[in-house]
């Protein structure tokens, strides 16, 4: 269950066109994302006014969790980390205005998102470690390889699995839960849930965000 009248399907009916709701509104969250960049990236002053104002600790913030987080190798990965961030938010956000559908509550886009924090975790991990980086799958001792590898494969096989699947079920029962609302009293009653629905949205952008950095953190550990 879904917004009953989605803008952009109605758009897509008109323009004869069928690539998915979800794939339509991620459009839209990149193209608010990269206008608000170039927007602060043309006026950008020594002291901070307007956009710029709010953006900068928004950016310092995220800036020092990956380096509590990470350490100062986390640096590197900030646009990723970053870049994860907003768009998870924004596309959260845009689920309460009605007529709009949250990319996050379709599973192909927390997939897409879930598989390359995946992907950059084992790469970087090669990239640090070279071949040693295996060694994160063999355990302490050489003699537990047999029993720890099938363990350490199937745990991280299963991050991408809970990545996607853990944001996906908060924002695709957060739009059930509020059209269930909005079909039953349109007015007031669902405003209480709209404002949960804020919160849900900053909570999971937080977990993912978190998580993300945990992985990658852990590959560029030495394996001991």
């Amino acid at each position: 269950m879904i917004h009953p009248f989605i803008f952009f399907e109605w758009l897509e009916h008109q323009l004869h066109l069928h690539i998915g709701n979800h794939v339509t509104y991620t459009w839209l969250v990149m193209a608010l994302l990269i206008l608000v960049a170039l927007l602060v990236k043309r006026n950008i002053k020594t002291v901070p006014t307007g956009l710029q104002n709010f953006l900068e600790p928004v950016i310092d913030s995220i800036e020092n969790m990956i380096e509590e987080t990470m350490g100062p190798k986390g640096k590197a990965y900030f646009p990723l980390i970053a870049t994860i961030a907003f768009f998870i938010l924004v596309s959260n956000l845009i689920a309460l205005i009605p007529g709009f559908f949250p990319p996050t509550a379709n599973l192909n886009t927390n997939a897409a998102m879930a598989l390359t924090v995946f992907a950059m975790t084992h790469i970087v991990g090669l990239k640090e470690h070279g071949i040693g980086y295996f060694k994160h799958f063999c355990g302490p001792v050489i003699w537990l390889a047999p029993l720890i590898v099938p363990i350490e494969i199937v745990g991280h096989l299963a991050r991408p699995l809970s990545l996607t699947l853990r944001l996906f079920g908060n924002m695709y029962g957060h739009e059930i839960v509020l059209m269930i609302f909005f079909g039953l009293v349109p007015f007031i009653v669902p405003l209480p849930m709209m404002l949960m629905g804020v919160l849900v949205a900053f909570i999971q952008t937080f977990v993912f965000m978190l998580l993300a950095m945990i992985y990658i953190a852990g590959s560029l550990e030495e394996a001991h």
